[in-house]
């Protein structure tokens, strides 16, 4: 069944997706009603490249370059960038546009569409956070043989305990026996 051009018209407005749609200039001549909803912002004010000044001042010149050398190309892209949505929270879109072409076979334009991706750009920064955390804690442990007590170094050479901390630390150490190992090997003591 085909959609009527009015169930058509009430799809792409009430979608739960960022839709717009450029023209021949690059410009851009219609966003859907999410997407003014989310930016807080007017039609007119969306339109040409106004869009844009919603866009993370980190992440401008990188959308800029994809999306012009797709529009170059015709050629499908996908990024995630920040966009200002209407509260002034940054949140994470992940855009695709996809070329658009007449009934004759014309190339028009582009169409996108976009999601916010923030919580999973959030859970995978978080989870990379961890990751590094991890990772430095783990720099920072000093493999020790269980049987010997040797130390291994960052080459791979095995040293006795008191010269590798010696060599690392810059400090001698001393030698005496700990209350328990006093009370189990040396009782008499």
């Amino acid at each position: 069944m085909l959609l009527q051009p009015i169930e058509y018209a009430t799809l792409v407005e009430q979608a739960p997706i960022l839709i717009w749609r450029s023209d021949l200039s690059m410009g851009c001549d219609y966003f859907n009603e999410r997407w003014l909803a989310f930016t807080g912002r007017t039609l007119e004010q969306e339109r040409g490249n106004g869009w844009a000044e919603g866009v993370h001042p980190e992440d401008f010149d990188r959308c800029v370059k994809i999306y012009t050398t797709a529009f170059g190309k015709r050629m499908t892209f996908e990024m995630e960038y920040r966009l200002r949505r209407h509260d002034g929270a940054w949140r994470w879109l992940f855009d695709r546009g996809v070329p658009s072409f007449d009934e004759k076979g014309e190339f028009i334009g582009f169409i996108g569409s976009c999601i916010d991706v923030t919580t999973r750009v959030e859970a995978e920064q978080a989870l990379e956070a961890a990751r590094q955390a991890e990772l430095s804690e783990l720099r920072e442990l000093i493999p020790v043989c269980a049987h010997c007590k040797h130390v291994r170094d960052d080459k791979g050479y095995w040293h006795k305990v008191e010269s590798y901390v010696a060599r690392v630390t810059h400090k001698q150490i001393t030698s005496g026996i700990c209350p328990e190992c006093r009370e189990k090997h040396f009782p008499g003591l």
